[in-house]
């Protein structure tokens, strides 16, 4: 039986990716002139805007790759037929890195302290209480470890799976040396993985904006938004190439593991989003509550229960029957409907600590986003085409093969 191993990028497809990468460019452009060139309100919006954009789609993207990592320690074979797509996605991480990276580094160097108010911290003592951590010097340098890291040792994990494309059948001690290979690998992205995303990272770039609010579980938080998004654009990318007849192992077996890993990460999401929501309102201490007050009781209630309605209702009343979970047309709407909900989530994480007395939502954040939507698609659609779609030689094709549930 022959195979559509090698990926051809359609016409459509080039020219939807680029339009939305311009609509992208052009609405940086027209919003530096409406917000960031006016007042330090307007100025913060256009910031606020770039910063919750990048650092959400850099995540989401990233979370291909700890999706691979992860699946590898577990000796889990059943996801290989789909392999070259979570790595064509990890892909994105370089150049969407790249632009956090700049846009971070911006906002310090740049001492957007509208924003980051420990860049100026006066007379506060708690916001001086944390200078060891809060100061341009470490914000910028563990910036650059951690997207340095994520890019670097997401490179190695590709090359090491490509390296299979150009041998033959591995012997069974080949076999052996080249899963403890990836295991080390893997093991050494997951534990960069659980020093960034899992822990400061969140801090670092979205929690220090409220200096004087902390969250134990914020950073867990975010982890799990980005990564059940991540499975959802992995989603995506799967049942495209399925209608366009590529991964042809691909089963029904393998998209209802992809909408368990939905359904069960919104799961996950809203036991997180509850458990920080209710401890904080059960103690009901000001410094505390002063991160939900506005949210909760605020200009940013609508956003705040429809980001619950989306991210968690609608998983869980879709997603909850075994025939949902292998329709295609209901996997593409829940993938994009999770993507949306927790880009929803991210703004109000951002811009509802910037612009606390208003909400501020149009046809910027809209284009912006289209243009990272844009960048995602050439990024990975690209990767692509570089390697074959089947994973060829690994020891445990034969269980993605005859994966069943």
């Amino acid at each position: 039986m022959s195979f559509r191993e090698q990926f051809e990028i359609p016409a459509k497809y080039k020219m939807w990716s680029m339009i939305l990468m311009a609509v992208g460019l052009v609405s940086i452009l027209i919003g530096y002139f409406l917000y960031g060139a006016g007042d330090e309100h307007q100025n913060a919006r256009f910031w606020g805007v770039l910063l919750y954009n990048s650092v959400y789609f850099l995540l989401v993207v990233n979370a291909a790759m700890f999706f691979i990592c992860a699946t590898t320690l577990a000796m889990g074979g059943w996801q290989l037929s789909f392999r070259r797509v979570s790595e064509a996605i990890s892909v994105a991480v370089i150049p969407i890195g790249i632009i956090s990276f700049v846009i971070l580094i911006a906002l310090v160097l740049g001492h957007q302290h509208h924003i980051y108010h420990w860049l100026t911290p006066g007379d506060d003592k708690l916001i001086l209480g944390k200078k060891a951590f809060l100061n341009p010097t470490f914000f910028i340098v563990w910036t650059v470890l951690t997207i340095a890291g994520w890019i670097l040792l997401g490179a190695r994990m590709r090359k090491i799976s490509a390296e299979l494309d150009e041998r033959g059948p591995l012997t069974k001690e080949e076999g052996k040396r080249y899963v403890y290979k990836t295991t080390v690998w893997g093991s050494l992205y997951l534990v960069w993985f659980a020093l960034t995303v899992a822990s400061t990272v969140p801090w670092l770039w979205f929690m220090s904006i409220d200096a004087h609010w902390y969250s134990t579980m914020y950073s867990w938080y975010t982890f799990a938004s980005s990564f059940v998004a991540g499975i959802a654009l992995m989603t995506l990318f799967v049942i495209y190439l399925k209608n366009h007849g590529y991964l042809e192992l691909v089963n029904q077996e393998h998209l209802h593991d992809l909408g368990k890993f939905m359904f069960a990460f919104s799961i996950f999401w809203t036991y997180l989003w509850f458990s920080q929501f209710m401890l904080i309102w059960y103690a009901n201490i000001p410094e505390e509550t002063v991160y939900f007050k506005h949210r909760v009781q605020g200009p940013y209630r609508g956003i705040f229960f429809l980001n619950l309605i989306i991210n968690f209702l609608a998983p869980l009343l879709i997603l909850m029957r075994r025939s949902s979970k292998r329709n295609y047309t209901l996997l593409v709407f829940m993938s994009v409907l999770i993507l949306f909900g927790h880009w929803i989530d991210f703004y109000q994480m951002v811009i509802g600590s910037i612009s606390k007395d208003h909400v501020e939502l149009n046809l910027f954040d809209f284009g912006v986003a289209a243009g990272f939507i844009g960048l995602i698609m050439w990024s990975a659609g690209n990767a692509l085409t570089k390697r074959s779609l089947v994973v060829k030689n690994h020891p445990f094709l034969k269980e993605s093969i005859i994966h069943h549930t």
